[in-house]
């Protein structure tokens, strides 16, 4: 297996201080102490998969975001800016997020999974079962509410 996320973030880290780029030692420094403040939780300490670190990128990376259109909200354009610098570089380790045309398409073939095991098309009773189905399809490149607005406005 080629290099891992988190050696990826490591190393990426590295380059950032030997640059001295401080926003981006910054904010890969957190990322790390993300994953490993997640690897920690729980019972036992243990290595997190490259899936659960996209997660944790993932749920930071809407942290900014949402930050961001608070302080926006409040004219504090500079902090931000700062926001939106942080989940641009999140971003980049990110899978690219699916556009509309393939996020119905990820909803489609779910809906056509779940009617396949179940018999017949599925409906808002079944959604539990499509989101399931859709959420493996997108792999992480499509967030739960957008996912889960498709798959409503599909059944």
């Amino acid at each position: 297996m080629p290099d891992s996320l988190k050696a990826r973030l490591r190393s990426d880290m590295t380059a950032a201080m030997k640059a001295k780029d401080s926003l981006r030692t910054a904010t890969i420094r957190m990322l790390m102490a993300a994953v490993q403040t997640e690897e920690v939780s729980g019972k036992a300490a243990r290595e997190l998969t490259d899936d659960e670190v996209l997660k944790v990128l993932a749920k930071e990376s809407k942290k900014r975001g949402e930050s961001a259109e608070i302080y926006t909200e409040n004219g504090r354009g500079e902090l931000a800016a700062q926001e939106r610098a942080e989940a641009q570089i999140i971003d980049e380790y990110l899978p690219t997020p699916l556009n509309d045309a393939e996020l119905v398409d990820v909803v489609d073939t779910a809906i056509a999974q779940v009617a396949e095991e179940i018999g017949e098309r599925p409906g808002m009773r079944q959604m539990g079962q499509v989101m399931k189905a859709a959420t493996a399809l997108a792999g992480g490149k499509a967030d739960g509410s957008r996912l889960s607005h498709a798959v409503k406005s599909r059944l």
